[in-house]
């Protein structure tokens, strides 16, 4: 390479400095390249009059003018065929491209074609109906599949058409078909598979809850809540219910294309779990909770008895047959226990010497109504909401803090009874308290059920204490 460079002065009058102007220009030849380092000192590199000019050759210009080995014909050639092989740009997919929010007049029309708002009789089974009507995808599944759900649950094998208007019944092939779906089946990419899906499987759990404690309440009278909850896990725990699902012969329509028994517990328990409960919604809603316990104990052949079912060894207090002075020697009607204070008994008095005067089975009982009364209020309120969403709105309202705040707010924290010695405790500390009052608040939904049935919990819940309004602590 043969470097040569030349300096002109140029002179500018304006100024008198020392510094000059310089052009320095470069040409590179075809020969082989030899570098020779010789270092240069500038007295002054920042000087503003030295001007240093590079002269090239446009990469961009024809290619012919440049020789063979040429630096910048490589470097042109390298860029071109990048240029070539590049990625094309991706684009995000349509699910996450913002669409325009229907107009009101389109999401009215869409609201009032949906078979959620065909039954005026069942407002609840209504609102757990698909937001649309199924299509021949869902027909196709419904043809193939169904009866072998129903031959299995035990249901005639005629279509649920047959049925009148004024029977719910009618509806369990399209609820029973949603109850399959689970959300890695093929069918719930259609949103209204989906949506229905995942609102029965919210229903069905807190059915199934409210179902088994109820049995196991009337089963054990003198059993604390501890050992009823472990009963209840023995049944119906997720790691529990593929053994149900396989003993009722539904495994092939939960897995159709693969062997449960040779899935992981973590690709194997999920869906079933799903099935299960929506399954137990879709009961529900057409026939009540007789048809429930039904399906349990006959269908999949649940043994409260069995070895594995039975809770841990625990110390049981002594539970006597006497009450308290007031009540000795008279018998009580329903009236008098209703208007007895008995859901305002604190576990810490008289528990010990009365196990009956607490209200810990009564608690147990109205969390479970609570639950199920609530999550039936939020399918009705929200039609358009999927399951996930209402089950979060569930968990906010039904908090601790705010159950307890409901009925504070009434003023009727003053009325629970606590033993003599932890009274002041209870009443000044904000983390026994708030517990305190809220299994006092559930105490009496299920007093309020089990002597006047679920409207009056309903009443109790959304007229008495509004359990819809998250209140807001207050500025002092």
């Amino acid at each position: 390479m043969e470097l040569s460079s030349s300096f002109i002065h140029f002179p500018n009058p304006s100024t008198s400095s020392p510094c000059n102007h310089y052009s320095f220009s470069s040409s590179f030849s075809p020969f082989p390249i030899q570098i020779h380092t010789k270092t240069l000192k500038f007295t002054n590199p920042t000087c503003p009059n030295h001007r240093i000019f590079a002269v090239a050759v446009d990469p961009q210009g024809p290619q012919q003018e440049l020789p063979k080995n040429s630096p910048q014909r490589l470097l042109r050639e390298l860029a071109e065929r990048k240029r070539g092989t590049a990625p094309k740009k991706k684009f995000p997919p349509k699910k996450f491209i913002l669409r325009p929010p229907l107009d009101d007049k389109r999401l009215a029309e869409r609201f009032l074609n949906s078979p959620q708002l065909s039954l005026k009789a069942f407002p609840l089974l209504s609102s757990c109906l698909p937001s649309s009507r199924l299509n021949n995808a869902d027909k196709t599944w419904m043809d193939e599949y169904l009866l072998e759900a129903k031959q299995a649950l035990g249901y005639p094998l005629e279509p649920s058409e047959n049925f009148g208007d004024d029977n719910p019944a009618k509806q369990f092939d399209t609820l029973l078909y949603l109850a399959f779906q689970h959300p890695t089946g093929e069918r719930t990419r259609a949103r209204h598979v989906r949506s229905g899906h995942t609102r029965l499987l919210f229903l069905g759990q807190y059915v199934l809850e409210l179902a088994l404690a109820e049995f196991f309440l009337q089963r054990y009278p003198r059993e604390s809540p501890g050992p009823m909850r472990e009963r209840v896990y023995a049944l119906i725990g997720k790691k529990h219910l593929p053994k149900w699902i396989k003993a009722a012969s539904l495994q092939n329509l939960v897995f159709p294309f693969d062997d449960m028994d040779k899935l992981k517990r973590m690709e194997r328990e999920p869906p079933v779990k799903s099935v299960f409960w929506a399954l137990f919604g879709a009961i529900y809603l057409c026939f009540g909770m007789p048809e429930v316990y039904r399906v349990l104990f006959e269908v999949f052949g649940m043994d409260p008895e069995a070895e594995d079912c039975q809770p841990r060894e625990r110390r049981q207090l002594e539970d006597v047959d006497y009450v308290s002075v007031e009540f000795e020697g008279k018998k009580l009607s329903w009236q008098e226990v209703a208007a007895y204070k008995l859901c305002f008994l604190h576990p810490s008095k008289h528990k010990f010497e009365h196990p009956r005067f607490c209200y810990e089975r009564l608690e147990y009982l109205g969390q479970k109504i609570q639950d199920l009364v609530m999550a039936e209020r939020l399918l009705m309120k929200h039609l358009d909401a999927p399951g996930l969403w209402l089950q979060e709105r569930h968990r906010r309202t039904l908090m601790n803090k705010f159950c307890g705040r409901y009925l504070r707010d009434k003023h009727l924290h003053r009325f629970v009874i606590y033993a003599e010695d932890v009274q002041e405790k209870y009443e000044h500390n904000r983390k026994m308290r708030n517990p305190a009052t809220t299994a006092v608040q559930q105490s009496l939904h299920g007093l309020s059920y089990a002597v006047y049935g679920k409207p009056d919990v309903r009443r109790l819940m959304f007229e008495v204490f509004d359990f819809e309004q998250i209140q807001p602590k207050a500025v002092v």
